[in-house]
């Protein structure tokens, strides 16, 4: 997999934050040592935020994310800064920019950055200008905020940004967990079951099947790919039982059936909540849907913005599962990409999809917001799991969720 075809959602997501006319999109263009920003002396020039892939060594695979300004004016300010506040529910790693000087704006965002537990770093930019004003270090000295000074215009003091972007990347994006490699040993085999319906994409599997496979070759694991009608044939063909089947969840109940009980069986949307979410509060959200009485209000969140199906999981497979277990009918409503309700208490759970197209901090976020307001939060495998009977075997793979599970229930 080449670096510009690394996903999103496995790269590590830097943000930059800061007033108007600061010198954030001239910053960005100095660090990628390209023009992604438009740049001019005009006030509020960046309107929507502005993603860059790059690889940024010995990181790796890096999004930088340009911003509008948050002190933006007007009704379309205010719609814009409401959007640079959404980014950081995705943003693993914060630059906030100021032109020398450290006000209300650049603190709020700091005290706003922190609560997310986001590290941040102060760029005291444009000092080709003027030197940063001593009460701004200051500042800064006695939060223990590190910083660095530039000029993005003449390419100053951006090296010495790198090399501290490096030293405050977060220990859990460099040490991040695999998606299935650690149930599978090295020379053992998972199968991977893989329907062919109409939302696979044509002449390509999708990202969750994709990661899978090159996170078992990764580990020296073998990988078996086939159709849900051809696994008991592969089964009964193999002469030593694989160490997990893996399957997409719609397909649940026939690999269930196909699949002997001794053999661990579980999803890659399951896979997917403990890879991108915090699998034990998923556990538990799931285990919220013996709460919910008909005419309750369910919201599924979907990373993705595809073109919705006859038989979409999210808006039609999920809420017909729900209905049938519940009873009775469900309002669901469902959002896609990184649109995010702020009215959450209305619901009385969230459904989320594997978050494939996300990174982990993203999804930790809306996990974090839900809790907050006391909203149950579970993903499209455990809770399809639930439904259709199969929770306790889908999570048997996972001896540390299956145990706060188990605790859960004599609680």
């Amino acid at each position: 997999m080449t670096i510009q075809s690394t996903p999103k959602g496995m790269r590590l997501h830097i943000g930059l934050f800061g007033r108007r006319n600061v010198g954030k999109s001239s910053l960005l263009n100095a660090i990628v040592r390209q023009s992604v920003s438009i740049v001019s002396d005009v006030a509020g020039t960046t309107t929507d935020p502005i993603e860059k892939p790059m690889e940024l060594l010995p990181i790796g695979p890096v999004v930088f994310i340009d911003t509008a300004g948050v002190d933006d004016v007007g009704a379309l300010g205010e719609l814009r800064v409401e959007k640079t506040r959404g980014i950081f529910r995705r943003t693993e790693l914060a630059i906030v920019v100021t032109d020398g000087i450290w006000d209300k704006y650049e603190q709020g965002l700091t005290d706003e950055l922190r609560a997310f537990n986001i590290p941040v770093i102060a760029v005291l930019n444009k000092t080709d200008l003027q030197s940063p004003a001593q009460e701004a270090i200051d500042k800064l000295n006695v939060q223990k905020i590190d910083y660095v000074t530039t000029s993005a215009l003449g390419n100053e003091g951006i090296d010495q940004l790198r090399q501290l972007l490096v030293k405050k990347t977060p220990d859990d994006f460099l040490n991040t967990p695999t998606i299935l490699a650690d149930l599978v040993p090295p020379g053992e085999l998972a199968v991977l079951v893989v329907p062919i319906d109409k939302e696979a994409p044509k002449g390509r599997l999708i990202l969750p099947q994709v990661n899978c496979i090159r996170d078992l070759l990764d580990n020296d694991s073998y990988c078996m790919v086939v159709k849900e009608r051809e696994l008991r044939d592969c089964l009964d063909r193999l002469k030593t039982p694989p160490a997990l089947v893996v399957t997409d969840s719609q397909a649940f109940l026939k690999v269930d059936a196909d699949t002997p009980p001794e053999i661990l069986m579980t999803s890659f949307s399951i896979l997917f909540a403990r890879y991108k979410g915090d699998l034990d509060q998923f556990v538990i959200g799931a285990t919220k849907i013996d709460s919910l009485k008909p005419g309750d209000k369910v919201l599924i969140a979907e990373a993705c913005s595809h073109h919705p199906s006859c038989e979409d999981i999210g808006r039609v497979k999920i809420p017909r599962w729900l209905r049938q277990y519940v009873g009775g009918d469900l309002q669901a409503d469902v959002i896609q990409g990184h649109n995010f309700p702020s009215d959450l208490g209305q619901y009385k759970l969230m459904i989320h999809c594997g978050g494939c197209m996300f990174n982990r901090r993203e999804v930790l976020s809306r996990t974090m917001l839900c809790q907050q307001v006391g909203v149950p939060v579970t993903n499209y495998g455990l809770a399809i799991a639930y439904c259709l009977g199969i929770f306790q075997r889908a999570l048997k793979p996972f001896p540390a969720a299956w145990e706060y599970y188990q605790m859960s229930l004599k609680s």
